[in-house]
């Protein structure tokens, strides 16, 4: 029986708050409890800094010019109001499962399932783009340290003229196999990682300092205030990544302290990084310089410092990067799929968490297949753009979830509150409503197909396995 179920049987059922956190204590269906403040961060950190300080500044300079800079700090705010609500939802509803149960225990199962369905998507064509990514930036290290190169048969998928991603299907597998190892091995090498990048960065700031000119900062806005939002616009993506964390919320030793602290100060920690790093490449490239360049940073010390050698270092530093985003948005997906399946949405059975590890290998193991195969084989440049959709949709749920919750659960504990709601978490849904109305119609055709795919599996299987629905209705009648 679901314990504090709401009695209503439709498909618009919400999950009591109580039986949700109840459950992550059931035998074989509860994750250890393993995480630290550190690792929670470093998790954000992990899955916010990758592909995006590395290439996007250079979109964000062909459009702002110098006032890039100002672009980061736009973005990073507008990320900041959907960052306190999910910091307040983790900290108050510490269940794996992340913006799929807050919408479960604010608007509805069918809800719940309509964002669940999208974050599998957004997570799982995230981890297979990252992977490709990985790959030609291993590549790239390769032949700009030691001269040599995978040749494209083993290195490109069909669409790029190749046969086989290898260096893609490599890293998904072996960060599978840490997965499964265990959360605690996993959030280590993660932490290790995220050390590395943030020295690379650091590195770089360093080099860019003792070649620092103020020349390319004139004229410092060329396009004005619409090139700066223009710019926030692109650059938003760079910071997506902190709602990571909140799926490791069930894992968390302090979730009501670690989870506000992990997501607020990882984003912060970023935008420090990434607004120095803006100011470095600046001023030691003009904005053509990281326009016209894949790599923009390695361009800004190749061309513009002249340093080959270190753009060598970075080019090293951005595998390892990439690396950690794979790891903790594999682990995402892991954590939401767990929480669809141990709700009944979704097989049961694969809800189960092995003995010795403490995870759940068998999901963990399929996921982890299926992503190498799609990173190996399957088109990703376009569907990669349905991750900025989905992602931007669950901000909008999430934000709606915190005014929900506070008229409908006023007296429900919350370690961490989000400052002046709702006005805050309006902002919050304003600004992705604003960035999801901004992208392409194809866009939006593939979301909506994804969707309703989603909808025929819900009512062909979800609805009647749902835990809800197999729960003895008020006065022991099944529902």
């Amino acid at each position: 029986m679901v314990n504090g179920s709401n009695p209503r049987p439709g498909i618009f059922a919400i999950r009591d708050v109580r039986s949700l956190i109840s459950e992550t204590t059931e035998e074989g269906h509860g994750l250890r409890k393993a995480v630290s403040a550190t690792h929670l961060t470093a998790m954000g950190v992990g899955a916010i800094i990758g592909t995006g300080i590395f290439v996007v500044i250079g979109e964000g300079a062909s459009v702002a010019g110098p006032a890039v800079i100002l672009s980061f700090v736009l973005a990073a705010v507008a990320c900041t109001f959907s960052a306190l609500s999910y910091a307040e939802l983790a900290s108050s509803i510490p269940v794996s499962g992340s913006a799929y149960t807050y919408t479960y225990a604010t608007l509805g199962e069918i809800v719940a399932w309509i964002i669940g369905w999208d974050l599998i998507l957004e997570y799982g064509v995230s981890v297979a783009a990252i992977a490709v990514g990985w790959g030609g930036n291993l590549n790239a290290f390769l032949d700009a340290a030691f001269g040599v190169a995978l040749p494209d048969a083993i290195s490109k998928s069909p669409e790029d003229g190749g046969v086989l991603n290898l260096p893609a299907v490599f890293i998904v597998l072996a960060i599978t196999l840490l997965l499964v190892r265990g959360v605690t091995e996993s959030a280590r090498v993660n932490l290790v990682m995220v050390g590395v990048k943030l020295t690379v960065l650091l590195f770089f700031i360093v080099v860019a300092l003792f070649n620092f000119g103020t020349g390319n900062f004139h004229p410092f806005a060329p396009s004005g205030v619409d090139g700066v939002t223009s710019a926030a616009a692109i650059i938003f993506f760079a910071y997506i990544g902190f709602d990571a964390v909140s799926t490791g919320s069930e894992e968390a030793r302090n979730p009501a302290k670690d989870l506000p602290l992990a997501i607020i100060g990882s984003l912060a920690i970023c935008t420090v990084f990434y607004v120095l790093t803006a100011v470095g490449a600046i001023g030691i490239a003009t904005p053509e310089q990281l326009a016209g360049s894949d790599a923009p940073l390695a361009a800004a010390l190749d061309q513009g410092a002249g340093m080959s050698w270190a753009a060598s270092i970075l080019a090293l530093g951005a595998v390892v990067a990439i690396t950690s985003v794979v790891l903790v948005i594999l682990y995402g997906q892991t954590r939401i799929f767990f929480a669809m399946c141990r709700d009944g949405l979704l097989p049961e059975k694969l809800a189960t968490v092995n003995q010795r590890y403490g995870t759940p290998a068998r999901l963990t193991i399929g996921l982890g297949v299926l992503i190498a195969i799609l990173a190996a084989l399957v088109p990703l440049s376009e569907i990669v753009k349905l991750v900025n959709i989905g992602t931007l949709f669950a901000f909008v749920l999430v934000n709606i979830g915190v005014i929900i919750l506070r008229r409908t659960r006023p007296d429900m504990p919350r370690p961490y509150r989000v400052p002046w709601s709702p006005v805050l978490p309006i902002l919050g849904v304003l600004f992705a409503v604003y960035l999801m109305s901004d992208l392409p119609l194809s866009t939006w055709i593939r979301f909506v197909v994804w969707l309703i795919i989603g909808l025929a599996i819900y009512f062909l299987y979800g609805y009647r396995h749902s835990r809800l629905r197999r729960a003895p209705a008020p006065g022991g009648e099944p529902r």
